[in-house]
């Protein structure tokens, strides 16, 4: 599928979807439980410590925290700007600039991965409005789940920040291992694997590495 259509897919996809921040109701069982006070450092701070820029490791964000920045800087007030305030509890589903590299080679039909730089720059030709929804459906606002809560909710329908939502697929090998899936809009493709948890650990946004960028709509 070539860019051009991507980006409109999604911009018809999601034009109707109101967009909200801590508005979202997220079911009581994904809270973390904890009593003590959850620190408000913000993901953006945690994002924003990296300052190296594109660089050749593919599984740090560098691509994602590019993309905030553009939204942010383009709609300084867009709902984005809820991971910079540290007082409001969420949980993101971060992709990796490996997630990024995949997603564009696919959706420019390309042979081989980007760069972080060129992945970047065709994230940003979708238009920050497509950019913004995309970040939107990875931010699931209102509560801290951490991977004890996340293994243990499977089958659950998590409220993103977009208005619509992501299922949480908990696959259980050799009766010890869980790993966590999170299934998209798009039935076609793979779905994005949980590959690190607990990013930001201790305080009330935390994140969790997802190895694919997940879709708000379904793509041929």
């Amino acid at each position: 599928m070539k860019i051009a259509r991507f980006a409109a897919r999604v911009a018809v996809g999601t034009m109707a979807t109101a967009l909200a921040t801590t508005a979202i109701a997220v079911p009581a069982a994904q809270a973390t439980g904890k009593t003590k006070p959850l620190g408000t450092t913000s993901l953006a701070e945690v994002l924003t410590k990296d300052t190296s820029g594109f660089d050749r490791n593919s599984r740090d964000f560098d691509v994602l925290t590019a993309a905030v920045l553009a939204v942010l800087e383009a709609k300084p007030n867009s709902p984005v700007k809820v991971l910079t305030d540290g007082t409001v509890a969420l949980t993101a589903f971060i992709p990796t600039d490996a997630a990024f590299q995949q997603l564009v080679r696919e959706i420019t039909e390309a042979r081989k991965l980007p760069s972080e730089s060129a992945a970047f720059t065709a994230v940003a030709g979708l238009g920050i409005d497509t950019v913004e929804s995309v970040l939107l459906y990875h931010v699931v606002p209102g509560a801290t789940i951490d991977r004890k809560t996340a293994v243990r909710a499977d089958g659950t329908d998590l409220s993103t920040a977009l208005g619509s939502t992501v299922e949480v697929d908990v696959r259980t090998y050799l009766h010890v291992f869980r790993q966590v899936r999170l299934v998209d809009a798009d039935t076609d493709d793979r779905n994005a694997r949980v590959v690190t948890f607990d990013v930001n650990k201790g305080n009330r946004q935390i994140a969790h590495t997802g190895d694919r960028v997940l879709r708000p709509i379904d793509l041929p």
